[in-house]
């Protein structure tokens, strides 16, 4: 069942604890940070992780723990990459709540008070997410807009990650009930790609989910050094990370949902599509064939029916020179993914 409401006002002022693991990333640590230290109607304590810098960085990052007690930096003595160093910094944490921010990424104003409101609100809650928008140099401006909750069961809403086949928060929006966390008991080492979509899932297996609606939440930085982007770019990859994590979810936690193995299907068949439409997007001819054998060999393993599917029929198509410019294949897919970005920012799944 999804409850959609109107808020309510926070009572409390709990304890908010905001993990910053960086490496490298001391230009941008004072406007992660800080604003973190401008959230206002909660208590919030500050985790910097530096794992190792090279280049300068933990000279920021001591200069930001000295200026302010609410800062506390933990320099590791050797590099640990980046999921042993969130588990590190988390497993610090003292908050009533949680979040991971990453280094290049900002809070929006009053997002911290607003996803506790929820989280305090309604118990069974597990985690709050809610919009968030890309940036590049400062986080825009704060545009205050009407707030209301959507609350989903939690099998429910893992049914809409199913679904859409990859994952739906984008990770800094996320606010995290710290016994939720524990309980977990971290972020998986063996899905570097994807932890933190399993982590998600992981809590919708154990409680609900809830989504703070209107104002932005927080900022994601873009740009050409995002971990993503350097460690983890290949298309690939990334859609086995997918198929990995839904099948360690599955495997571990589907005990705890009513009707796992339904869900189970539908994401492989979610998943199958989506590499399907990723593989009209490479070149045609010598250039993206092998990519793209590789893909569909991938979509027919996620789901063999896929090769009855539309998209199937249209990938083949458009992996044809003569058919693409005809077809329209990069406008085709930027519309569906234009449609797709609108009802996640206004509805969350």
């Amino acid at each position: 069942m999804t409850t959609v409401r109107a808020p309510l006002p926070l009572r409390t002022r709990p304890l908010v604890s905001v993990v910053v693991p960086h490496y490298n990333y001391g230009q941008y640590l004072p406007t992660s940070v800080g604003s973190v230290l401008a959230q206002e109607g909660v208590d919030v304590e500050v985790i910097v992780v530096d794992d190792t810098s090279t280049d300068g960085s933990v000279a920021v990052a001591r200069e930001i723990a000295a200026s302010d007690p609410r800062v506390t930096l933990v320099e590791h003595e050797q590099n640990l990459r980046h999921i042993r160093t969130y588990n590190d910094g988390l497993g610090r944490a003292r908050g009533d709540y949680v979040v991971l921010l990453s280094a290049d990424d900002a809070l929006a104003p009053g997002a911290l008070a607003r996803a506790a409101a929820l989280l305090e609100h309604d118990r069974r809650i597990s985690l709050v997410y809610g919009l968030v928008t890309d940036f590049d140099g400062a986080p825009p401006a704060f545009t205050p807009a009407r707030t209301w909750w959507t609350v989903w069961e939690g099998e429910q809403w893992v049914g809409h990650v199913a679904r859409r086949g990859r994952n739906i928060p984008t990770n800094p929006e996320v606010v995290m009930r710290r016994s939720v966390y524990d309980a977990i008991g971290g972020y998986e080492a063996a899905l570097p790609q994807a932890a933190d979509m399993y982590m998600w899932l992981q809590a919708a297996a154990r409680g609900r989910i809830g989504r703070v609606n209107g104002p932005v939440q927080a900022y994601y930085r873009q740009h050409d050094a995002n971990m993503h982007n350097v460690q983890f770019g290949g298309n690939l990859d990334n859609w086995r990370s997918v198929l990995e994590t839904f099948d360690l979810f599955f495997r571990e936690d589907g005990h705890l949902l009513r009707r796992p193995g339904r869900l189970r299907a539908r994401a492989d068949a979610a998943v199958a599509r989506e590499v399907v439409l990723a593989s009209t997007l490479l070149p045609p001819g010598p250039d993206g064939a092998e990519h793209r054998a590789q893909l569909l060999r991938l979509a027919r393993e996620a789901d063999p029916g896929v090769v009855r599917s539309p998209a199937w029929q249209w990938a083949r198509l458009a992996g044809r020179a003569e058919h693409r410019s005809r077809l329209g294949v990069e406008a085709v897919e930027s519309l569906r993914w234009k449609v797709r970005g609108q009802l996640l920012a206004r509805f969350g799944t």
